[in-house]
């Protein structure tokens, strides 16, 4: 998420130094970091669905160890049904 949000503001910065202010290149670098992001929506916690790279508002780099609204260790390992 780092490196995409790196890579956008390179984005602008080369295009508004070539070819001087661009609403094309904001464009282009807010549909690339919602690409980008779009997988981490698909990480929920397994009991109750609650993302777990959100911390209110906020999405972060790193998910949560511990599920903020049910308590599930989302560190350990899945069960094995076998």
């Amino acid at each position: 998420m780092a490196g995409a949000l790196a890579l956008a503001m390179l984005l602008i910065v080369t295009t508004d130094q070539l070819f001087g202010h661009s609403t094309l290149a904001f464009a282009a670098a807010i549909v690339m970091l919602f690409l980008v992001n779009r997988p981490i929506l698909g990480f929920n916690c397994p009991r109750c669905g609650k993302n777990v790279f959100f911390r209110g508002k906020f999405a972060v780099f790193w998910p949560n160890r511990i599920c903020t609204r049910c308590g599930l260790d989302l560190d350990s390992a899945a069960p094995q049904n076998r």
